[in-house]
């Protein structure tokens, strides 16, 4: 369904978007990282990933900057719901800056994306996890 959406999504986009146009998908850390029990959820936000490294070179005559925007474990109504704040603390002992992202985080990380600031860069997937996926 991710894949189906993701794909559809694009191709009615295309004749929408101006040449040079910042494109950002939403991936996971999950994309890159095994995590238990989360196989499936995994394998398509790695397909995010490579679906946008192959548009950005399917579409290069158009020069769109095609990234992806991969958060890890950020502190949102949902996983609040779902992790008690004594849990928290485990898992924030897994992340290098000793903290869970929020929203903001992800939001600075996009408006950077979609910004003059980052007009030569493209294909690329920056995780916005305080530095889990990097061991």
């Amino acid at each position: 369904m991710v894949k189906k959406g993701l794909l559809f999504g694009f191709q009615k986009a295309l004749p929408i978007l101006r040449d040079g146009a910042s494109i950002i998908f939403t991936g996971s850390i999950a994309g890159s990282i095994g995590i238990p029990n989360m196989s499936v959820y995994s394998s398509t936000k790695a397909a995010v990933r490579n679906l946008a490294r192959g548009w950005m070179l399917d579409t290069k005559e158009r020069r769109f900057r095609i990234n992806v925007l991969s958060p890890g474990h950020t502190l949102t109504p949902g996983l609040a719901s779902v992790i008690p704040p004594e849990e928290r603390v485990g898992l924030i002992d897994t992340i290098p800056l000793s903290r869970l992202g929020s929203p903001e985080d992800l939001g600075r990380a996009a408006v950077f994306l979609a910004s003059d600031d980052s007009a030569y860069i493209t294909g690329v997937e920056l995780d916005v996890d305080g530095g889990v996926s990097q061991y």
